[in-house]
């Protein structure tokens, strides 16, 4: 008789890259998160993104940014 063929070793789950600081304070002009300068629909379901939408979205931050009021980013 065969045994049947040993299981592998399962992998813990990748780690979802995010963007967030902990710095959870909503603007309320651009509705961008002064810390990650994602939108709570982002944050809200950004683990079950696929990585091409969460790439889009990390890739869109930088502009993000320039959208609120310099004085709240403390600059």
């Amino acid at each position: 008789m065969s045994q049947p063929p040993a299981a592998s070793p399962a992998r813990p789950p990748r780690a979802v890259a995010t963007p967030c600081v902990m710095v959870c304070t909503v603007d309320g002009a651009s509705g961008l998160c002064l810390g990650c300068f994602r939108t709570l629909p982002e944050i809200a379901t950004w683990s079950r993104m696929s990585d091409e939408e969460r790439a889009t979205i990390m890739a869109e931050l930088g502009e993000r940014r320039r959208l609120i009021d310099p004085v709240l980013l403390g600059e």
